[in-house]
């Protein structure tokens, strides 16, 4: 069931090296790719039925279609490799691991859309993954395949490393445009969208870190070969990233409508002697499920038909010791601090989630304060400038549907799972 592809040399002793890459035919993708015409590789990508691997699941190939041709402007591929939802730890292993591969995707995705430029836009604290990466560049600068007349075919193209300052609203991809042109990363408004207006003011491309790495792969497999694995609307394979309550967390390659009981079983399951209790499809953005949930087919379908969003395939599995409301308020408190505070309903509304629900965890809040929640909630969800504001909804909605007995328990006493807590809810151990 598995299909190790990106992942399928992680474990080599010399994975991230140029050496390794190539003694694995590394760089043969992106020379077959600049003897082909950027349209054909543009119509590759469409056919292959890749979907954008950063959350919104929008087809790269169709993304890379709307760069208009012939405007005489220069062009831009950005890589968003800020990964920093909650949760989330997929793009940064495979940075590590095999970061050539990423290096090479830009290089195909680059000519295809006709970039003389291309940025990676790494998160600033993992400072480990920059140097790698930087790494990687120099390697690919020294043997010819980036900087001028790549592989003699007369193409140029400039790869830059660039670190961000550790700020979570960066991940949307035009804050992120802003914090790479130095100045404070804030969303834009839309219409005009970054193909047309992106980068400088110039049409961009910005694609998340596996959606560029799975590039290489199409090129040599075809898309037929890529379509062969997931589901009718979501092709190939992905990186699961499962963390929390399971025996053995990690990433686990699968095709795309695996669900969490295969991967479980894949990961050695829950903790010994523990249950299911909620999960996360998506990352803390993506609202809960629950065991009643583990058959889901996790792809962009089946997880929006259960009432939540694939997002970043974040898994986190908690299980029956866990307070909702304490994960939720965390989760909360995080939103909180990360927004930019250019729109009111994400500035305010996340302040007063996080004033409510610390009375709830507390003890001290009042029935009529669920309500007040979902207010809340329903004023920010659509009326935020990005999706940070609608993301930070997603827990509180989603855990008052499944969990709103919980919820209420904690007015008898303060939390039911504190050990010092006079009663406890639904036989939560002490």
């Amino acid at each position: 069931m598995l299909t190790p592809v990106l992942s399928a040399h992680w474990d080599d002793a010399d994975s991230w090296t140029m050496a390794g890459y190539e003694r694995r035919g590394g760089y043969a993708a992106a020379r077959t790719a600049l003897q082909l015409q950027p349209d054909a590789l543009i119509t590759l990508v469409k056919d292959s039925g890749l979907r954008g691997r950063g959350g919104a699941g929008f087809p790269t190939g169709m993304k890379w279609s709307f760069i208009p041709q012939g405007d005489n402007k220069p062009h831009y591929l950005v890589v968003n490799a800020d990964e920093s939802e909650p949760g989330t730890c997929k793009d940064i292993p495979l940075m590590m691991a095999n970061p050539h591969v990423l290096v090479e995707g830009v290089i195909i995705a680059s000519y295809a859309i006709r970039a003389t430029h291309a940025f990676i836009y790494i998160r600033g604290e993992v400072l480990h993954v920059i140097r790698r990466v930087q790494k990687a560049v120099q390697e690919a600068y020294a043997k010819g395949y980036a900087g001028k007349n790549i592989f003699g075919s007369g193409y140029d193209l400039e790869i830059v490393v660039h670190a961000g300052a550790g700020a979570y609203i960066c991940g949307e991809e035009t804050a992120l445009l802003d914090s790479l042109e130095g100045r404070r990363g804030q969303p834009r408004l839309r219409p005009p969208f970054p193909a047309v207006a992106g980068l400088y003011g110039c049409p961009t491309v910005i694609n998340n870190v596996e959606s560029i790495a799975s590039v290489p792969s199409i090129v040599l497999g075809g898309a037929s070969w890529f379509q062969s694995m997931g589901t009718e609307k979501s092709k190939g394979y992905t990186l699961y990233s499962l963390s929390g309550h399971v025996a053995n967390p990690g990433q686990f390659e699968a095709p795309l409508g695996v669900t969490l009981r295969e991967l479980l079983d894949l990961s050695g399951g829950m903790r010994p002697g523990h249950k299911l209790k909620f999960w996360t499809p998506g990352g803390s953005s993506t609202p809960l499920l629950t065991d009643a949930h583990l058959d889901v087919p996790l792809d962009y379908e089946g997880v929006a038909g259960a009432g939540s969003m694939l997002g970043t395939k974040a898994l986190q599995i908690f299980d029956e010791t866990t307070c909702v409301v304490r994960a939720v308020l965390r989760w909360t408190e995080f939103y909180a601090h990360e927004s930019c505070g250019k729109c009111t309903p994400c500035r305010e509304g996340t302040y007063w989630l996080v004033r409510l629900l610390k009375r709830w965890e507390a003890g001290q809040g009042s029935p009529e304060e669920i309500d007040q929640l979902l207010d809340i909630s329903d004023n920010i969800l659509g009326r935020s400038f990005c999706a940070l504001g609608d993301g930070a909804t997603s827990p509180i909605t989603s855990s008052i549907e499944y969990f709103r007995d919980e919820y209420l328990a904690h007015l008898q006493g303060g939390c039911p799972f504190d050990p010092v807590a006079s009663t406890l809810f639904a036989g939560a151990p002490a």
